[in-house]
């Protein structure tokens, strides 16, 4: 039998991961006979339980199909059409949701260019000259990634110094938490010390890129900001009628550690793949490894023929660097074997 010219993993994005199995369990359990729909069911209704358990009873939860849909009808909620969101240049909301946040939310976003992806104050400060000034827009959201795109991870003292400069400044902070669990697990966390305790308002929770099917969840951590969201989220399509699917995959995740195992695996796979590439020659990290995202930079000429057989995303053309992503079912051999290619390919 004819091998397949590419194989059944690879390290393009913890998007392209299969479905955990305690997910497909999870789908399996939630698929026995009829309940209401839209959420009116006791799977929804023990999954907005589990995630108070978590993050306090004040906590609003709303399931919804995707990350865009996430990100873009939280901070649609928490904005006016004349209030800017400012975030890094490198955001997923400002590079890869087709301006779907500035459509929908009609607020202008604000964009920092950034060595790290992550935001500092001295960064975005200036923002804050033309407040009250009826021909500028006005600033109305602090929005980071956690973990940011570049694989690095906030310090909860990071996040609390952000957060209260958006707060002095009557803004409030939305985290889009598309690897969140990374992120805790890197600072080895709990979500409620990384979220509510570092002052986060509304927040997109991930599931699909920790072996869910499919999922995200919008989280407000005072319910008074949540109060309009059902509409919101129906008038945006992201209201799904068999809701159980979603809500039982995150009772899975969040009711015992499958999403701190998750997570933990796939951020040491990214830190053993990185350990092995910087042994080699004419590869450099370009940026440290505190998730599952590993940023190097490889010679032009050989990254079509690894891609050939192991997919990846050229995330800088100009420097030549790529980024490869581990997922929670990246295993040891798969990054012996790629690293052998590696090796072989570039000399």
């Amino acid at each position: 039998m004819t091998k397949p010219d590419s194989p059944r993993r690879s390290f393009a994005s913890d998007n392209n991961a299969g479905v955990h199995p305690e997910m497909i369990d999870a789908i399996k359990a939630a698929n026995e006979g009829h309940v209401v729909a839209y959420g009116d069911d006791p799977f929804t209704e023990r999954a907005v339980r589990t995630f108070q358990k978590h993050f306090g009873r004040d906590t609003a939860v709303y399931f919804v199909f995707g990350g865009t849909g996430a990100n873009v009808l939280g901070l649609q909620a928490v904005t006016k059409s004349y209030q800017a969101i400012i975030c890094a240049e490198t955001a997923h909301i400002n590079v890869d949701e087709c301006g779907a946040p500035e459509k929908f939310s009609g607020s202008k976003l604000l964009s920092v260019k950034t060595p790290d992806g992550k935001l500092r104050v001295e960064l975005i400060e200036h923002f804050l000259h033309g407040v009250g000034f009826e021909h500028h827009v006005q600033p109305g959201v602090i929005s980071v990634s956690q973990a940011t795109e570049m694989g690095t991870v906030y310090s909860k003292s990071e996040l609390k110094t952000l957060a209260a400069f958006a707060h002095k400044n009557n803004m409030l902070f939305h985290v889009d938490g598309a690897r969140i669990a990374n992120a805790a697990v890197s600072l080895n966390a709990s979500l409620k010390e990384m979220t509510v305790d570092c002052g986060v308002d509304v927040m997109s929770f991930g599931g699909a890129k920790n072996g869910m099917m499919y999922g995200e969840a919008v989280v407000f951590f005072d319910k008074k900001r949540a109060a309009d969201f059902k509409y919101i989220r129906k008038q945006g399509m992201h209201l799904p009628s068999k809701m159980r699917f979603i809500s039982a995959q995150f009772d899975a995740l969040l009711s015992g550690d499958l999403w701190k195992r998750s997570a933990t695996h796939s951020n040491r796979m990214a830190k053993l793949l990185a350990g092995e590439l910087e042994k080699l020659p004419h590869l450099k990290l370009t940026q440290p490894v505190e998730s599952n995202g590993v940023f190097v930079t490889i010679p032009q000429k050989f990254i079509p023929a690894l891609q050939k057989k192991y997919f990846f995303y050229v995330w800088n053309e100009e420097i030549s660097e790529v980024r490869l992503m581990a997922s929670f079912d990246t295993t040891e051999e798969d990054i012996r074997e790629f690293v052998n290619l590696v090796k072989k390919t570039v000399k």
